[in-house]
């Protein structure tokens, strides 16, 4: 297996497998919108993209990482945001190696943690962030608000 950082050059090589990530998570946005999210974040350098390759030079998997900051800890923050990994390729460490480049670049851009969130229903992807060392936060709970349909807050 090779991991490579994906550029705007194999953008492409992601895209069948972000489209299953997108059908495992029920997402019915069209392809031509995720397609040009994610090729905007990598343009605009916003998005740091690995992908897992077999000995066919097939994507298996990839994660997708963002940057962000911790006022709190003064410091850089990376979120792992993405992790997907071929149904068939699954169990046989591809995603062990995709959150390492993801902790790796997190040290190499002198982030002080790696931040990631996963269904509350996804054991099997639980399991490997604990066994890997993450720890589920007991501190703080987790508040989203969609601003799409929100009205001003009287």
């Amino acid at each position: 297996m090779i991991i490579n950082r994906i550029t705007l050059t194999d953008f492409n090589d992601i895209l069948p497998l972000f489209s299953q990530y997108m059908a495992f998570y029920s997402v019915n946005s069209p392809e031509s919108e995720y397609v040009g999210y994610l090729s905007d974040r990598l343009k605009n350098q916003e998005a740091f993209i690995f992908a897992a390759y077999n000995d066919k030079n097939q994507v298996v998997g990839f994660v997708l990482n963002y940057q962000t900051f911790s006022s709190v800890e003064l410091g850089k923050v990376l979120v792992l945001n993405d992790l997907f990994v071929d149904v068939d390729s699954r169990n046989q460490g591809v995603a062990n190696k995709l959150i390492e480049c993801s902790i790796e670049l997190a040290r190499g851009i002198g982030a002080v943690r790696v931040d990631l969130g996963t269904a509350k229903v996804n054991f099997p992807a639980q399991s490997v962030y604990e066994k890997i060392g993450f720890v589920k936060d007991t501190r703080f709970f987790s508040y989203s608000l969609s601003v799409k349909d929100h009205s001003p807050v009287a």
